[in-house]
């Protein structure tokens, strides 16, 4: 069973930069679209970027210009770089397939944006 590890959260003032990560285990990684995706506090989970088996990018308007997504194939591995954060960017972020989220959830990775 494929299992997601994300990492690269933590807490950083308005205006920094993160970067975060996603491990996936298995194989086939790279014929599938990912996603990274973000919960509010108290707020569904949405699709903040996304990215295809070819590489084609696409970003909720909230992080047009701010985020990029990104993978490395050969390593199983989806990429987030998040810069000029605002405080309404904190939440837990997690990855997964996209469009269709079909692998259970991992535990995510905490980002808060805060003074």
């Amino acid at each position: 069973q494929v299992q997601l590890v994300e990492s690269g959260g933590g807490l950083v003032q308005p205006g920094g930069s993160l970067r975060l990560s996603c491990a996936a285990s298995g194989s086939s990684f790279s014929v599938y679209g990912m996603g990274w995706y973000r919960q509010a506090p108290g707020k569904q989970r949405e699709l903040v970027a996304g990215i295809t088996s070819g590489g084609k990018t696409n970003y909720a308007d909230s992080v047009k210009g701010r985020f990029t997504i990104s993978r490395e194939n050969a390593k199983n591995t989806v990429y987030l770089q998040m810069n000029s954060l605002k405080p309404q960017d904190t939440g837990v972020y997690y990855c997964n397939r996209n469009p269709y989220a079909t692998i259970p959830w991992g535990q995510g990775t905490q980002v808060t944006v805060s003074l």
